[in-house]
């Protein structure tokens, strides 16, 4: 075979790993989508931030708007690298899973700013979607907020709170220039 007929055949075989691998959203588990709408945030790429939300062309003026706020947000932090720690259950049903995730959000500067999140993600045809705040019930809400307090008696959420404050003491004033790029 000759020596280019191999780059050829290389190449392509490059390509068709990469293309089965995917570049999409993965609506597999609780814990994927989450994980894809947070790496789709930091990205600043709003199509892949709908489909974690299972958001077709039209949305919806009050999910678009929290959209919009949030990759403001995480652009304001110049984020060069996301780097996820933890992304778990709380609590779930056959209806929903209430998640958490730790993650570090890796400035310019290569400083670490901790941040933890909480998602009510949905399940449709087998598939996972996070739950914009018009889907979640009363009830929903309130067993979140029970899971919630439990989940801030763990070691996850303490080694989070320990990192930021420890983070915030290194930067002070930090949040407030976030706060002031966001506005």
């Amino acid at each position: 075979m000759k020596k280019g007929m191999k780059y050829i055949l290389l190449g392509i075989s490059i390509l068709l790993m990469l293309g089965m691998t995917g570049c999409g959203v993965s609506h597999k588990s609780p814990e994927g989508v989450v994980k894809a709408l947070i790496q789709s945030y930091v990205d600043g790429k709003e199509s892949k931030v709908k489909e974690c939300y299972g958001v077709k062309k039209d949305t919806d003026k009050d999910i678009q708007t929290e959209i919009d706020a949030t990759i403001k947000y995480f652009k304001a932090h110049n984020v060069s690298k996301l780097k996820i720690d933890e992304c778990d259950i709380l609590s779930e049903n056959k209806n929903y899973a209430y998640t958490y995730i730790t993650y570090n959000l890796v400035l310019e500067n290569e400083q670490e700013y901790p941040c933890v999140g909480t998602y009510m993600v949905g399940k449709e045809d087998g598939k996972y979607y996070v739950l914009p705040p018009s889907k979640i019930t009363e009830d929903m809400s309130k067993q979140a907020a029970t899971d919630f307090a439990k989940f801030m008696t763990t070691d996850t959420y303490k080694n989070y709170t320990k990192a930021y404050e420890t983070f915030i003491k290194k930067n002070p004033g930090y949040e407030e220039k976030i706060a002031g790029k966001v506005s």
